[in-house]
């Protein structure tokens, strides 16, 4: 007999972001896996979904709309969607953290006991500790007007929207499961390296070539949507029942190398811009 260890058999789930990349891809398995999958985006989804209901995570009604159309308990949250800097950056920091956190505090009152929340971070984000006075001062705003002004008066300090946004998700997500866990609810994060999506070439029209290159380096290619999917599936997972506030490097090893000195990105940035 072979033991489910992964639990997602008859589970209800919801994907927001599963048009393409790393949301289709998680979509995808969960529905191989057995699991009632919903999904939410954008764009339609190719997956062949239970229900795909359109949201616009800039608008706060459209994000409770959504979770009204997709309704009845649910087992488990994946946050997927995001946006790149070739954005307005006031829409950078809405979709990717303000949008986020508003779907999935919309969701808390239908989250089954013993349900689990992952959201995509991002490598960009991993500084988040070095900056929590900032980044505490703008997660403090949960009105979206009010957010976006202040990303606007404060964006030279603030910096890279892409990274501010993942630094909130970071921070938010381990503050969160200190709460969350008493409720019996678990969330978590991951923060891949650079994926091969067609959203690949918009972050190269910001970084270019020789810093994604550098990103890329520890494991000689750029991640596949695959392999960024099966670690959100398995951090949601009853697999991963006692894993809560985790901020994820998916990177194959570049972000512990990183800490302990034993890489050094300037040098490997200097590296990519010679070959």
């Amino acid at each position: 007999m072979t033991v489910d260890i992964l639990g997602y058999k008859g589970k209800r789930v919801v994907v927001m972001g599963c048009f393409s990349g790393t949301g289709e891809a998680c979509a995808r398995a969960l529905v191989e896996l057995g699991a009632e999958v919903h999904g939410a985006d954008i764009k339609p989804s190719p997956v062949k979904l239970a229900s795909f209901t359109e949201v616009d995570l800039k608008s706060p009604d459209s994000i409770a709309a959504g979770i009204a159309s997709i309704g009845g308990k649910v087992d488990g949250l994946f946050n997927v969607s995001g946006l790149p800097q070739t954005f307005p950056g006031e829409d950078v920091v809405t979709v990717n953290f303000l949008g986020i956190r508003a779907w999935t505090e919309g969701w808390l009152q239908h989250l089954n006991p013993g349900a689990a929340i992952v959201t995509v971070s991002s490598l960009a984000g991993m500084g988040y500790l070095g900056r929590q006075p900032l980044v505490r001062e703008f997660m403090g705003i949960t009105d979206f007007a009010e957010a976006r002004q202040w990303y606007l008066d404060h964006a030279e300090e603030a910096g890279d929207p892409y990274t501010l946004s993942k630094e909130a998700i970071n921070t938010w997500t381990q503050i969160s499961a200190t709460e969350l866990i008493g409720r019996d609810i678990r969330i978590n994060c991951t923060m891949p390296s650079p994926i091969d999506t067609p959203m690949l070439g918009e972050f190269r029209k910001i970084a270019g070539d020789a810093v994604l290159g550098a990103f890329a380096k520890a494991k000689g290619r750029y991640s596949t949507p695959e392999e960024q999917a099966l670690p959100l599936i398995l951090l949601n997972s009853d697999a991963a029942r006692f894993i809560s506030g985790v901020c994820l490097p998916v990177d194959a090893g570049l972000a512990g190398g990183l800490a302990t000195g034993v890489l050094d990105m300037q040098k490997m940035i200097a590296e990519a811009m010679a070959s």
